[in-house]
């Protein structure tokens, strides 16, 4: 299942050690933290917990879930103007924009 990745991959300990706590709960424990699709990857559950998953997920953390698609994938940015003083625009900003303009053909 693919979770959407905060903007700039910026994550807070509290955010972490929740999405940790509920995939030891209803997944396999296993993650992979942005692979080829950019979005974090929680790998190996049953169709049982999937609605679970997702009603924590979107209700009680706040989290959009990702997608993937033929027309738009999830949006990924670099950390941009947080951390690089060369940055020429904010990528955060971008993608904030993108996500919610995009929202409907990410889903």
């Amino acid at each position: 299942m693919r979770v959407n990745q905060p903007a700039g991959k910026y994550y807070s300990t509290d955010y972490s050690k929740k999405l940790c706590d509920l995939w030891d709960f209803r997944g396999s424990g296993v993650t992979n933290m942005h692979g080829s699709t950019g979005d974090i990857i929680l790998l190996g559950t049953t169709t049982k917990q999937l609605e679970e998953v997702f009603w924590t997920l979107t209700h009680d953390m706040g989290q959009d879930l990702g997608g993937s698609g033929s027309n738009l994938r999830t949006p990924s940015d670099c950390l941009g103007q947080s951390r690089c003083e060369y940055a020429c625009y904010d990528t955060n900003a971008l993608v904030y924009f993108l996500t919610n303009e995009y929202q409907d053909e990410l889903h």
